[in-house]
């Protein structure tokens, strides 16, 4: 588990989403290093929460991803807060590779994915469809 008690309390909120969060409040933007120019790439992505950590994780289907790669190359990147708070926050991602870690990980994201919001696109998300997802667990500097 990660913590989050150095951060100020609303970004704390912010970033600490539950079950019961919406789709608006799972969405961040990535700033990462490109792993071959050298050039800040900026994306949007889902977060998640899974057992008190923070993740990014690519969907299913695991194809390749460049954020992955980049981050495999350079961890240190910008996570943008941008609804409900505006926020830059300096991270560190470390890949997930830890088959149990993996697994358990993944189950929560999959379990969470189909709450009754679903703020997935997929309904349901099953997961066997996320086993070979780029899974990172981020760290907030």
């Amino acid at each position: 588990m990660t913590s989050l008690s150095h951060l100020p309390p609303e970004i704390r909120r912010a970033i600490e989403i539950t079950p019961a969060a919406g789709t608006r409040e799972r969405i961040v933007d990535i700033t990462t290093t490109g792993r071959r120019t050298g050039r800040p790439r900026r994306i949007e992505i889902f977060f998640y929460r899974a057992h008190g950590a923070t993740y990014l994780c690519s969907g299913a289907g695991g194809g390749p991803t460049g954020w992955s790669a980049n981050l495999r190359a350079n961890p240190a990147f910008t996570f943008h807060l941008k609804n409900g708070i505006t926020a830059d926050l300096p991270a560190h991602a470390t890949p997930v590779t830890d088959p149990a870690e993996r697994a358990a990980v993944l189950a929560a994201i999959v379990d969470d994915l189909n709450q009754p919001h679903d703020p997935g696109t997929i309904r349901p998300t099953r997961l066997a469809d996320w086993a070979n997802s780029r899974l990172m667990r981020i760290e907030f500097d």
